[in-house]
């Protein structure tokens, strides 16, 4: 894993100098070696976690006769058999790195040479001879790749901190993405959360040959529709996904360092971590979090796993004090919004696995939206049943059955659960219909903007946005095929995997993989029939059936319980925010930055401060009013930056 960065102008060739600041920026994403390449037009940096081919591995690669250099954020699984075929076909290698497969690749495949590619990354290729630069980023979105124009230049990095070393990009917020955020939990790209700078999209490649671009996607998540696997029986399907993640996990363990694993107790890391422990011969580590309120906790079903496995495991406690102490840190380096505490401990976690030596992780996310996991797809579910059969004495059941591991169910008043739940009845058909209630809920923070920033927020259409971004046959889907790939698409590739994913372990240099993330496990999931995913509402019915025998009955059986944290009360200590938050959420900071009300502001920190927020919608609303201020100071103001605040 590592940080890339670079500019390309054909009319202004780039300087040592602003690579080494880009460089700079990313030092936390590599710090074990930098190196740079600069030739005419291009210019490209590396900064490097060491990984694979510890001694030889130093990035940027150039292909035999030096005319293809690559600069490479990520790692390819099946580095080892393109290697092999590579060779057969005359190639020749001067590392055992992962990284020089790609510049062969490319001689042999040219653009096409990602389709040939088991891994995640983000991928900068300059081609000497033809004078063209080609950016690409993996399937599904694991590793960022962000990119600016300014006076015909350029320039591209994997965070954006590293583009505002360069005093041409400017800083500013986009009222839109802020809109995106608050609503989707993340932005959608291409866009960012900054005016002028690009995500290049998860499945995309883009080509520049002097002022030409070219952004093409090459992959992305289709659902071939009934009958895809209906020559197949359950017990076949079930042994295919087994083998699938056997392998998947395998590669994924390929790596000349130690690899261990993070163990939440749930099923997804379960799987992971018994896949390692039966079928491998890798020593297994694992790596848990564990909370004070019993509400957010999993230690005993991690204790379950653990014993089961008999994995040498260590776990830390993510206090409510180290959650507030970490969170400006953490948004530093997810540099967005955040909607949720949650990913602070994600950052300690990732601090703790450095501690012990590991670079590499594996971990389990992914498994819910290939396999119907998540409680959304649940509540879409039954509010499709209640739209359908808005009498039927199951509904008051089926309210009951979805949320047994919340201590403050929404559906514990019986008015909120008939509001909840006949929300949107008229909108069935629609393509946002399963995420209604989460943009009801994230869009509370909307009324504490001022009313400049309102204004501009609100004429951004949700609904809209989200249509445009969708592939044409989404239509012919099946509704759960429909809210997996909105919930892969926006929560899964701009929060879960970045805020929460990437951004967190690479804080602290760590490698996060995502084996239930393979592109041909995906794939798999997406020509699976419904029934198979989410039967009733027993969700992952497919996954279960695949892996049983495997883990202990109490966590295979378990209902899905998503990973949260203590959100505001982290912020307070003995009745007071915490210094930085009352310093940051004061009158005159609030009308200083100029996004929110402060009388607004104000009142919502005085209920949180006396445990009086109310559910989901005060916590995300505060949380997200502390995060944008942080971004603010930390990335936008006028000599900003992270020390004061961490």
């Amino acid at each position: 894993m590592c940080g890339i960065a670079g500019l390309y102008s054909p009319h202004r060739a780039p300087a040592s100098t602003e690579l080494e600041a880009m460089m700079a920026a990313l030092h936390h994403r590599g710090p074990d070696g930098r190196g740079m390449h600069i030739d005419g037009p291009i210019g490209l940096g590396h900064t490097r976690l060491s990984i694979i081919d510890l001694e030889s591995g130093a990035q940027p690669l150039h292909n035999e006769d030096r005319s293809i250099w690559v600069a490479f954020n990520g790692e390819i699984f099946n580095y080892l058999e393109l290697r092999a075929v590579l060779l057969r076909q005359g190639h020749r290698f001067y590392t055992r790195s992962d990284t020089e497969v790609l510049v062969h690749l490319y001689e042999q495949h040219g653009d096409d040479f990602v389709d040939h590619l088991n891994g995640q990354f983000a991928i900068a290729l300059w081609d000497g001879r033809r004078q063209r630069l080609v950016l690409a980023r993996d399937r599904v979105g694991i590793r960022p790749l962000f990119y600016a124009w300014n006076g015909g230049r350029l320039a591209f990095a994997s965070e954006v901190k590293a583009l505002f070393a360069l005093s041409e990009v400017p800083r500013r917020v986009d009222s839109a993405a802020v809109a995106w955020t608050f609503s989707y939990w993340s932005v959608l790209s291409p866009a960012s959360v900054f005016e002028g700078i690009s995500e290049l999209p998860p499945g995309h490649r883009m080509t520049v040959e002097g002022d030409s671009v070219r952004v093409q996607r090459y992959w992305d998540w289709h659902f071939p529709g009934v009958g895809a696997m209906s020559a197949k029986s359950e017990e076949r399907c079930a042994e295919e996904l087994r083998e699938l993640l056997i392998e998947a996990v395998r590669l994924q363990l390929r790596a000349d360092v130690p690899v261990g694993a993070y163990l939440s107790g749930g099923l997804d890391s379960s799987i992971i971590t018994a896949i390692v422990a039966h079928h491998t011969d890798t020593p297994l580590r694992s790596f848990s979090l564990t909370f004070e309120d019993e509400e957010f906790d999993e230690s005993a079903y991690q204790r379950v796993v653990v014993q089961h496995l008999r994995t040498t495991h260590s776990s830390i406690k993510a206090t409510k004090a180290a959650i507030g102490a970490a969170f400006p840190r953490t948004v530093w380096h997810a540099e967005a919004p955040l909607v949720r505490a949650a990913p602070a401990p994600m950052l300690l976690l990732a601090d703790s696995v450095r501690d012990a030596g590991y670079k590499v992780v594996l971990t389990g996310e992914g498994a819910d939206e290939a396999f119907g996991g998540y409680d959304l797809f649940k509540e879409a579910k039954i509010r499709r049943f209640a739209a359908r059969a808005p009498q039927s004495a199951w509904r008051g059941r089926l309210y009951a059955r979805l949320y047994p591991y919340l201590a403050h169910s929404p559906v514990a008043a019986k008015a909120y659960t008939r509001q909840f739940f006949g929300d949107g009845a008229d909108q069935v058909d629609e393509p946002w219909f399963a995420h209604m209630p989460r943009l009801a809920t994230t869009r509370r923070i909307f009324p504490f903007f001022r009313e400049e920033w309102r204004r501009r927020m609100l004429a951004w259409n949700p609904h809209e946005a989200l249509a445009a971004t969708l592939p044409g046959d989404f239509a012919r889907w099946e509704p759960l095929e429909r809210d997996q790939y909105v919930e892969a698409h926006t929560l899964m590739s701009g929060y879960l995997l970045s805020s929460q994913g990437d951004r967190m372990a690479m804080a602290a240099s760590v490698e996060a993989r995502y084996p239930f993330l393979d592109h041909r496990v995906i794939e798999f999931a997406c020509r699976l029939p419904p029934r198979l995913k989410l039967r009733g509402l027993n969700e992952k019915l497919l996954l279960k059936k695949a892996m049983r025998g495997e883990l202990p009955g109490s966590i295979g059986a378990r209902s899905k319980q998503p990973y949260r944290s203590p959100d505001s009360s982290s912020f307070f200590a003995g009745g007071r925010p915490l210094p930085y938050v009352a310093e940051l959420l004061s009158a005159s900071s609030l009308s200083r930055a100029g996004l929110f009300e402060p009388v607004a502001v104000g009142k919502l920190v005085e209920k949180c401060r006396a445990g009086r927020a109310i559910g989901f919608g005060d916590n995300m609303a505060f949380v997200g009013v502390l995060s944008t201020m942080l971004l603010h100071e930390q990335m936008i103001r006028p000599g900003a930056g992270p020390a004061a605040w961490h």
